[in-house]
């Protein structure tokens, strides 16, 4: 490809090849950015790269570009937050016991891991802007999918689908933050996991009113999906590109080394929240008899503590670091497990899950930030475990359950916050700058 170079003058009068207008790629979305200046283009710059480049032009307004990206973390949360939230009626909808649900749930683990193949393709490809777009959309036809399931068979091909198309479109977007990342020399990931979390309580929240409503899974994401492919549309056009750096098709290989013990502590993350996430609601409404619109309360409670303190985790990251965050967190989260296991009642259960929730936050953003500065492959690989924990947490904890009871499998997991904290304290990528 031929490079030329151009000067500041003549960059509002070029063109890229591809016909579109020069576009700028700040990265202002979150509040330490605000305040930044941004950083003047040099005297001459390659014109593969001008369009890369924060000085450029865009044609959007800096307040769409800010809010670009936190959107679509949110958007994400929305959608996984209203499958998760709306389980216990879905479970109803096909009558099956807890040890079938953990084979649907097994199905979305799998789709997860089956995912990387795909994801490395479409990242090669168009890069993790256009990766989000492509599975995004495909990501609301599952979700509508899984709410017209029927029969058994059917779901369980459906929640395989959502396993794939989920764990896409969280690669291409972790992606992009990460590139941010690197490219402001800011720590923000947590903050865009916040949004998530924000999105993910949004939900849960309509499930838990849906429910309460006796309004069926397919009647409300019938109506979640004309807003979602919207935002999801406007927040595509509007975000910063990830600067063109795309993982190359033969090089996508499981972390090694250090990476391995990131991707470990990833694992163990996922399988803890993933399990809650799935089957938090199930323990209240088996364990304590709650109603249909109590029981999604519980995602609720977990979501809204991950969410404040991903608020404050990337101030707490410069002054006390990742691992120890982790670390402290992990013990947190399995207190509050163990006191959810041992409640006398719904109420103390649901502080319980909250309290987990506010302990097992920091995980993912960290870890991903800590993937994210090796770049998109390292990102890619560690994610590949991480999601793993979601084809092993769930249906573990219902094999447990359909075994030895609801309230050991739950113990099981708040076991396994001690062992998180164990592994983060070993992991000293977390605070590798």
């Amino acid at each position: 490809m031929r490079t030329e170079t151009i000067s500041i003058d003549q960059a509002s009068q070029v063109q890229l090849q591809c016909g579109k207008r020069l576009i700028r790629c700040d990265a202002l979305f979150t509040a330490d950015y605000f305040s930044r200046p941004m950083p003047p283009l040099p005297a001459t710059l390659p014109l593969t790269e001008l369009a890369l480049h924060p000085a450029a032009t865009q044609p959007f307004s800096p307040l769409l570009r800010r809010v670009a990206l936190p959107s679509l973390f949110a958007w994400f949360g929305v959608v996984m937050g209203s499958w998760a939230g709306r389980i216990p009626a879905l479970r109803e909808g096909v009558h099956i016991s807890h040890h079938m649900l953990s084979l649907v749930l097994l199905c979305g683990g799998l789709g997860a891991v089956m995912s990387f193949p795909v994801s490395s393709r479409l990242m090669a490809s168009f890069g993790g802007r256009h990766t989000m777009l492509i599975s995004g959309v495909a990501l609301l036809m599952v979700l509508l999918c899984i709410g017209f399931a029927s029969s058994l068979p059917l779901l369980m091909l459906a929640v395989l689908m959502l396993g794939i198309t989920a764990s896409i479109f969280d690669v291409g977007m972790n992606s992009v933050a990460a590139h941010h990342e690197t490219m402001n020399g800011s720590s923000a990931m947590s903050l865009l996991h916040a949004y998530a979390c924000a999105g993910g309580l949004a939900g849960a929240a309509m499930g838990s009113v849906m429910a309460g409503l006796d309004i069926s899974p397919a009647l409300h994401f019938l109506m979640l999906m004309l807003p979602l492919i919207l935002l999801l549309t406007l927040g595509h056009a509007c975000v910063a590109a990830d600067g063109g750096e795309k993982i190359e098709k033969k090089s996508f290989v499981l972390p090694q080394g250090p990476l391995a013990l990131l991707g470990g502590l990833g694992f163990l993350g996922s399988v803890v929240e993933g399990s809650i996430a799935n089957w938090s609601g199930i323990f209240l409404r088996d364990h304590f008899g709650v109603s249909a619109g109590f029981a999604p309360l519980s995602l609720t409670a977990f979501s809204t503590m991950m969410l404040l303190s991903r608020l404050f985790g990337d101030r707490l990251k410069i002054k006390h670091g990742a691992r120890k965050l982790i670390c402290t967190g992990a013990l947190v989260a399995a207190a509050g497990l163990f006191s959810a296991v041992f409640a006398t009642g719904a109420q103390v259960a649901l502080a319980g899950f909250a309290l987990a929730g506010l302990g097992l936050s920091l995980v993912f953003p960290f870890v991903f930030s800590a993937a994210g500065r090796d770049g998109p492959i390292a990102l890619a690989g560690v994610a590949t475990m991480t999601y793993a924990g979601n084809l092993v947490g769930p249906p573990l904890l219902g094999g447990v359950a359909h075994v030895l009871g609801m309230q050991a499998a739950m113990g099981g997991m708040a076991g396994l916050g001690i062992v998180i904290a164990m592994v983060a304290g070993r992991t000293r990528l977390l605070d590798k700058r």
